[in-house]
């Protein structure tokens, strides 16, 4: 927008300049200096632009969705392309997503269990022996709970594939309770208060047999811990609170998410449960630790980015060991230490500035947390991507520069608030997207660096015709149209297809702020303007000088124009490297688009209803060597250019 802005000024300046010029000091008729601006005004302006502008980002969000990141809304590519931190979830994007428990710790045995996926085949061993869990009383209460205060299912397929409905946490322990070979029959669920974030646990009420009800609880293992007394076995022993964070602590610290469980029996009547009967006289059953085993992709991706000058922060629920341990398998543990949401509470929003700046993982968070991080790293002049699934990140997608929604588990509403949507909710997606951000960003400055010296020649052309007062116009309006509707339609439409550039992900993030043409683009532009524009005018004048027809000169102008734009083609591919360095024939649809400018130009040159519409006339073949050795011109001086740029300039 700004760059159109500007151009559109400087368009103006220009020919309201030039027309005065004519008008006061050269007093052309007004008639001819009309015709004569209103060619400049036609040179100047690229009439291809906005069409190739937004054909490119078309072609760039074909082949993002082509790498699972589907973008909502256009302008996102560009920040992409800006993006300096990368906020993500754990769970899924991350990591795997296939939970496995790993460990049950009662409050008198420990057990490990064995099994990957949610495959219900391994067995429960403690001191390295199979248990019987029917013949271990707190170890079967323990598993009971957790599957009996659960909404997954495991079901197996007839290609004998074992499949989970609904969440993983969930789904590892219905495999641990399928592995321990329980009866689950006769229990019958009364009501249910389901898990939310903000108060850490799921609870249900459950009742076997005509038994008196029970109320069975699972969640976060500090927040179990605040409601019970006692511990199951103990015959009411007290909770050792210490004792079992120090546990907790230690199973974290393997990587490994915990969870606990806990019981309280009802009154025989009691048929429905509320907040209020979550009271602190539940007795304690113990813990289970699952594993989510990290992503591969995911950990080269992190590399990719942080490569790129981007920083990942991983915003998790899990407690902080865990998602230290975690961070640090992943690569991103690298800087700070992990802070919790309980530490976050208490901070204002000018301490949670320093905190964002300097932390990379920030565990057992809430979607609040997720908003007020946003904040704060803006408020850095971070250029901030978040991902979410849950409803109530929309808030903190909404407000990040660029929001990220789940694909698979995201809800509705947070693919609506999002920018961008991952097809397979991984991370690596996100760092493809961000690659083919920064390679459409690209793109657009190659088809405007290349689109632009077009327009300059021609105006160059057309101001030295008006300040030499010069009788005939070396080139017509009309032809004017016709070199910018086949430069742009040919040509620069070959560089939207252009592949990622090498070292693209070993930048550091584009300053958003920063114009889309600096000054080194700006010298390059005018640097080829005057090449191929000289080389035209020259030709034309040397032409009408020496007694060649009109339409003839003006003709020879055109090809030098088109011919130097052909060449300058190849220059652009690579906007600092040489053109020869790598990759000259990866772009096909750059060779077919000169075949296609090549037809067009022989039928401008050659067919008689063009040579009427456009008062051309057709040329001798050997002149087309001559446009042939312009074109050459321009591209080794160009080449000469980028060197000397890049051995005394280019820091």
């Amino acid at each position: 927008d700004n760059f159109g802005k500007w151009l559109s000024v400087v368009i103006l300046v220009i020919t309201a300049g030039f027309f005065a010029l004519g008008y006061y000091v050269y007093d052309y008729p007004i008639d001819e200096l009309f015709l004569a601006v209103i060619g400049l005004a036609v040179a100047s302006i690229p009439e291809g632009l906005p069409a190739i502008m937004t054909i490119t980002l078309a072609i760039g969000v074909q082949r993002m969705a082509a790498r699972n990141a589907i973008i909502r809304k256009l302008p996102s590519v560009e920040t992409l392309g800006s993006v300096t931190v990368i906020c993500s979830d754990k769970t899924g994007t991350l990591t795997k997503n296939e939970m496995t428990a790993r460990t049950v710790i009662t409050p008198d045995k420990s057990y490990e269990v064995e099994g990957t996926g949610y495959k219900p085949e391994g067995d429960i061993l403690t001191g390295g022996n199979k248990v019987d869990p029917e013949k271990e009383s707190g170890l079967k209460k323990l598993i009971e709970t957790v599957y009996l205060c659960n909404e997954a299912e495991i079901n197996k397929s007839e290609e004998g594939v074992w499949h989970l409905k609904g969440d993983p946490t969930e789904g590892s322990l219905v495999a641990l309770a399928m592995k321990s070979g329980l009866s689950m029959d006769g229990f019958e669920r009364l009501d249910t208060i389901p898990f939310e974030s903000d108060h850490k646990f799921m609870a249900t009420l459950n009742r076997k047999n005509g038994d008196n009800p029970v109320i069975y609880l699972k969640g976060a293992p500090e927040r179990i811990l605040e409601m019970c007394s006692a511990e199951a076995g103990s015959d009411g022993k007290k909770v050792d609170e210490e004792k079992w964070l120090k546990v907790i602590e230690s199973v974290a610290a393997k990587g490994q998410r915990v969870i606990a469980a806990a019981y309280r029996e009802t009154d025989s009547g009691k048929t429905t449960v509320s907040m209020d009967d979550i009271t602190n006289d539940f007795t304690f059953l113990g813990i289970i630790g699952m594993i989510d085993p990290p992503r591969p992709e995911a950990i080269k991706a992190i590399e990719d980015c942080q490569n790129a000058g981007i920083r990942v922060k991983m915003i998790t629920g899990d407690h902080a060991i865990t998602a230290s341990a975690i961070g640090k398998e992943l690569g991103i543990a690298t800087e700070g230490k992990t802070i919790t949401g309980n530490e976050l509470e208490k901070m204002s929003d000018e301490e949670m500035v320093q905190v964002a700046r300097e932390n990379d993982i920030f565990a057992r968070t809430s979607p609040e947390h997720k908003l007020r991080l946003v904040r704060a790293l803006q408020a850095n002049k971070q250029v901030v991507a978040m991902t979410g699934d849950g409803v109530n990140d929309a808030p903190a997608l909404k407000r990040a520069d660029v929001g990220v929604a789940m694909g698979i588990k995201g809800t509705e509403v947070t693919k609506d608030a999002a920018d961008m949507v991952l097809a397979d909710d991984n991370f690596a997606s996100i760092a493809n997207a961000v690659e083919e951000g920064r390679t459409i960003y690209d793109n657009l400055r190659k088809a405007i660096l290349f689109i632009l010296p077009t327009n300059g020649a021609e105006a160059l052309v057309i101001m030295v015709a008006l300040l030499l007062g010069l009788a005939a116009m070396p080139i017509t309006p009309a032809q004017i149209l016709w070199v910018n509707m086949v430069t742009a339609v040919t040509l620069a439409l070959a560089l939207s297809f252009e592949p990622t550039e090498r070292g693209v992900m070993k930048r550091k993030p584009r300053d958003p702020g920063s114009p889309i043409l600096g000054g080194y683009f700006l010298w390059r532009i005018l640097f080829v303007s005057v090449i191929i524009g000289g080389m035209a005018l020259l030709v034309f004048d040397y032409m009408k000088d020496n007694g060649y027809d009109l339409e003839l000169a003006r003709t020879m102008a055109v090809n030098i124009l088109v011919a130097g734009q052909a060449f300058y083609l190849y220059n652009c591919r690579h906007m600092r490297d040489p053109a020869l360095s790598y990759g000259f024939f990866d772009n096909k649809v750059a060779l077919v688009a000169l075949a296609a400018l090549l037809v067009l130009q022989m039928v401008f040159v050659y067919a008689p209803f063009m040579n009427l519409w456009f008062g051309t006339m057709a040329v001798p073949a050997v002149y087309w060597l001559y446009a042939t050795a312009a074109g050459l011109v321009v591209f080794i001086l160009v080449e000469i250019e980028k060197v000397v740029y890049n051995q005394f300039f280019d820091a």
